[in-house]
């Protein structure tokens, strides 16, 4: 090589050196990780790297590859291509097994816990601790003792000897954490930590999260909350369609450009609430009680408006709509539906009805995940297929292909399992399943929770079609912007009972806060 090279060939030596350095301080390092499944490509030469003692964010549209990487890494999914170094050693046929034995341990939505066993045999889940390896007893004491070392280190006044079902899911959350520092990890990988947490229960985490950054361990933080990956982030991976746009220190990256980066474009208006006709009574309650948990609970949704259910965490708005649709029992009241009293029994009732409950769980309640697209779309009303004792899967078909195509449903075809797509184009299939239903009355519990900003506009405008279609919306949101941005009226609920009715256009977080803690503003 000549003494003075040309000033292009000095640049690509210093990004090498660059991107050795870089490796060298990393403790994973992902380098062009493809991963393509039948008929679609899902990561396309994927590479970043994340360094210990560092909160890494990954980010990115449902759709966009970050629940498939983190598979890849953690051996859930081998890759197609491209190699991944862990502690500066290639990670080589990987597993599950073997991507834990390296110090690798991931913390997914859905909590991976036996509730049957005690907080301390979750913690030693894999690892127990025997008293004598050939008689093969527990030595329960010893990992009792243990896991409230561990527990107590991060703060937590959790008791080991009680069952992890009778803690609620904040708690449980903690107790995977506890169980990854126990296991001396290396990386945790958090998917969608806060998404089902009060903002108390939150806000712990958050604390847990910075102090295990301290101690050196190196956390991937995958979250739609922006604005708690801004407070929590030393740097960001922002993914879009199955690629890398780019990692960037944190520092430099407002949620703006997170927004911009993550959707391939400036979403301006956040909630494109559209003002439609309001139209006659479709829904009224009244009187509807359930001892112990709702109370005297009467209200009304017109066709063409949109009814907001706000409140703190247990205040009793998603109680309202599983009593409501039948999903559980009451003791009073009545439902009007266009004006004539129906009798709602079982959630059957509510369907005959026109009524139709998009549950917040829509992996557990609202789909039936190993089935495809077509079988969870035409669940609802089968019957209408129904010709002559058979089905008529040509027109069943006819009637989801229009739904994919109207919805925007990401998926190749029909016969795409619901499991196999991202949090909101499930969403979606859900919403196409009531649509199916010839449902006029929607209620929405927690409609965008888990889901990206671009799937969460389309949501809206889901919503918006609905209500410019004639049909009467009920919204139940833990979010107070989403509530004031897409309600034409809010319902605030605490502890059971409705507080205050109050115009959408008029509500402010204040006074939305200050009914759903039963104060008056100046107390």
């Amino acid at each position: 090589m000549p003494n003075n090279p040309p000033e292009a060939v000095k640049v690509l030596i210093k990004e090498i050196e660059k991107e050795i350095e870089v490796e060298e301080k990393a403790l994973l390092c992902v380098r062009n990780v493809t991963k393509v499944f039948p008929g679609v490509t899902a990561l396309k030469k994927v590479s970043f790297d994340v360094r210990s003692g560092e909160v890494h964010s990954l980010c990115g549209e449902n759709g966009a590859g970050k629940s498939t990487i983190i598979k890849v890494i953690t051996g859930a999914h081998p890759p197609s291509e491209g190699e991944i170094f862990f502690s500066g050693q290639k990670m080589e046929n990987i597993s599950p097994h073997y991507s834990m034995s390296l110090g690798i341990a991931c913390i997914y939505q859905e909590l991976n816990l036996a509730p049957y066993m005690t907080v301390a045999e979750n913690i030693y889940l894999g690892r127990e601790v025997l008293k004598q390896k050939t008689i093969g007893l527990l030595d329960r004491e010893s990992m009792k003792k243990e896991s409230r070392k561990v527990l107590r280190s991060l703060g937590l006044d959790i008791d080991p000897a009680i069952n992890v079902g009778s803690l609620g899911v904040g708690k449980q959350q903690m107790v995977e954490i506890a169980r990854a520092v126990r296991a001396e990890s290396k990386l945790i990988i958090m998917d969608e930590p806060t998404s089902s947490l009060s903002a108390h229960e939150a806000s712990e985490l958050i604390k847990i999260i910075k102090y295990l950054r301290g101690k050196g361990v190196a956390i991937i933080y995958i979250s739609h909350r922006l604005e708690e990956v801004k407070e929590l982030s030393d740097r960001v991976t922002i993914l879009r369609d199955g690629q890398s746009v780019g990692t960037f220190e944190n520092q430099n990256l407002s949620i703006d450009d997170m927004v911009k980066y993550m959707v391939g474009r400036d979403i301006t208006q956040k909630y494109p609430k559209v003002k439609a006709p309001i139209g006659k009574e479709m829904l009224r309650v009244e009187g509807l009680t359930r001892k112990g948990v709702v109370e005297n609970i009467s209200f009304m949704v017109r066709a063409g408006e949109v009814l907001g259910f706000a409140g703190l965490v247990g205040a009793g708005r998603t109680e309202v709509a599983r009593a409501l649709t039948g999903a559980d029992p009451i003791d009073s009241g009545a439902v009007f539906v266009e004006g004539k009293q129906v009798q709602i029994k079982t959630p059957r009732d509510s369907i005959k009805a026109g009524i139709a409950f998009l549950t917040e769980d829509r992996k557990g309640q609202g789909l039936i995940l190993i089935q495809n697209i077509e079988f969870n779309s035409t669940l609802v009303n089968l019957i209408a297929y129904i010709k002559y004792v058979l089905l008529n899967l040509k027109s069943a078909k006819k009637d989801v292909e229009r739904m994919i195509k109207d919805l925007r449903i990401a998926a190749p075809g029909v016969t795409m399992p619901a499991g196999n797509l991202s949090g909101g184009n499930q969403q979606k299939v859900v919403i196409s399943k009531w649509i199916l239903s010839k449902a006029k009355i929607f209620i929405f519990d927690e409609p965008t929770r888990g889901i990206d900003v671009g799937a969460k506009i389309e949501v809206y405008n889901l919503i918006n079609k609905l209500v410019k279609e004639g049909a009467a919306v009920i919204m139940i949101s833990s979010e107070m912007d989403e509530c004031m941005g897409m309600s034409d009226r809010i319902i605030v609920m605490q502890e059971g009972k409705i507080i205050t009715e109050m115009d959408g256009a008029n509500a402010t977080q204040e006074k939305i806060m200050y009914a759903a803690s039963g104060l008056t503003q100046g107390d």
